[in-house]
């Protein structure tokens, strides 16, 4: 009887083997997979596949906002409606200082599709690419519409399509009034506040007429300096951008004709044009 518990104790034997061996395998493939993720997340934005690009490709994509938070991505990367189409300026900013640092990047081309979002974050890109020394253009394709016209508004050169929403130069505070629809459901707003101003804007109070006056009197400072901004980034009179600046958009043609951008065209007129300004071959970093 003693071979049969010999030949238990080496089938065992060869079973253990084979559990480490699978479980090591396991755990060499999670860590490859942990390694790729982790390697996507530093990446830097200006690198392609084969080493070769020249062009740092950033997308402003949907509605633009100061960042986005890890809970907010790991939503967006599992399909989440509600975040997936949002460009935060903090990512922007930091692939154009990516960029510049770059030796083999020889310019930046921000390609835009946003019909607009905050002036804090528009501001902050139309500031990055103003500093960029590399030269800069942006590529409109559907929208380039109100704070993600701000944004690229300061670049070298601006294309869009003749179908291209452009401009939107305009501020608004716009918002639901709930107040009726509480009052139906036997809901009554209790105001707690520590002055008559900190509850401005809830949506569950009407506004009061002093109140409407104080965002009023934001909503103009905010416009004036989003005209001034235009205007000084493209090199228009003041007084004819206040004439455009009536929140309306424009078409591609009628955009050109009024000096918001600077050519008609897609991405093959904007390599054309890099291509020249580069004085060598063009290819864009995917």
């Amino acid at each position: 009887m003693e071979p049969l518990n010999e030949e238990k104790n080496n089938n065992r034997t060869k079973f253990k083997k084979t559990k480490f061996i699978l479980a090591s395998i396991v755990i060499i493939a999670s860590l490859i997979t942990i390694l790729g993720e982790l390697d996507w997340l530093f990446a830097d934005d200006t690198n392609s596949e084969n080493g070769e690009c020249n062009v740092a490709h950033i997308t402003l994509h949907g509605d633009l906002i100061s960042y986005i938070t890890p809970l907010d991505s790991a939503l967006s990367e599992k399909g989440d409606q509600s975040t997936e189409d949002e460009t935060a300026s903090e990512n922007i900013v930091r692939s154009i200082e990516q960029a510049e640092k770059n030796e083999e990047i020889k310019a930046i081309l921000v390609e835009v599709d946003s019909y607009g979002g905050y002036p804090v974050p528009g501001e902050e890109i139309a500031i990055a690419i103003q500093n960029a020394k590399k030269p800069t253009v942006a590529l409109i394709r559907a929208g380039g519409v109100s704070a993600a016209y701000m944004a690229i508004s300061g670049a070298d050169k601006i294309f869009a399509s003749r179908f291209s929403d452009v401009g939107g130069i305009g501020v608004t505070m716009s918002y639901l009034d709930h107040v009726k629809h509480n009052t139906k459901e036997g809901l009554t707003y209790i105001s707690l506040s520590s002055g008559k101003f900190k509850d401005t804007g809830d949506p569950n109070k009407s506004l009061s007429q002093e109140e409407k006056n104080l965002l009023l009197r934001d909503v103009n400072i905010l416009h004036k300096n989003f005209v001034k901004m235009v205007a000084e980034n493209r090199n228009l009179d003041i007084e004819k951008v206040e004439k455009l600046a009536d929140g309306s958009t424009m078409l591609g043609e009628m955009a050109l004709q009024n000096g918001l951008i600077d050519q008609l065209g897609g991405m093959s007129e904007a390599k054309e044009y890099l291509k020249e300004k580069m004085g060598t071959g063009v290819k864009v970093c995917w």
